[in-house]
């Protein structure tokens, strides 16, 4: 289970007092918390023949363009339910978030089509990922932007003043 083909490894069970070997599935594991071994799993077999549904982890590849201009990448759905023949149930799913900007939602319809495995998900309700603004940013520019514009009105009537000749609350009587 440590290879290739990782938790959808098909295995070869041979029950004591037969010669037939029976594939199976790990169909549900425990792990001891603090040394990370198998205590105890359960397998279910199956036939090579017929499509299995299966859980598969999801692996973002790339850096996101919105992550480098300062947004947060926000991974939704690390797994995927999938049905496929035993020996086509990917390890896991690659999606590559490169182009993904800020604002923008990934979606399970965005990704491309693996050859012999269908997604169980629904195609244009799971999100996979998006790439948003961290919160207090947007508060950040809006406080920015109110103080700019406080600025301004307070700038703006003191250069009209002057060149109306007016004198500006800056100058001096003497």
């Amino acid at each position: 289970m440590t290879g290739p083909s990782g938790l959808h490894a098909i295995l070869d069970v041979v029950i004591e007092g037969q010669t037939t070997a029976h594939p199976s599935i790990l169909a549900e594991y425990e792990q001891d918390p603090i040394r990370g071994t198998s205590r105890t799993f359960d397998l279910r077999e199956i036939r090579l023949d017929q499509a299995i549904h299966a859980t598969v982890v999801v692996h973002l590849v790339g850096e996101s363009a919105g992550v480098k201009s300062g947004g947060v990448l926000s991974l939704i759905a690390r797994e995927l339910q999938v049905e496929a023949l035993p020996a086509n149930v990917p390890e896991h799913i690659d999606v590559d978030i490169a182009m993904l900007e800020v604002g923008d939602v990934l979606r399970l319809a965005d990704i491309p089509a693996i050859e012999n495995v269908t997604f169980l998900d629904d195609l244009h309700e799971t999100v996979i990922a998006t790439v948003s603004m961290p919160r207090g940013y947007a508060e950040i520019e809006e406080a920015d932007l109110a103080a700019a514009e406080e600025a301004a009105e307070g700038a703006v009537p003191e250069a009209e003043a002057v060149e109306a000749g007016e004198p500006s609350d800056s100058s001096s009587e003497e």
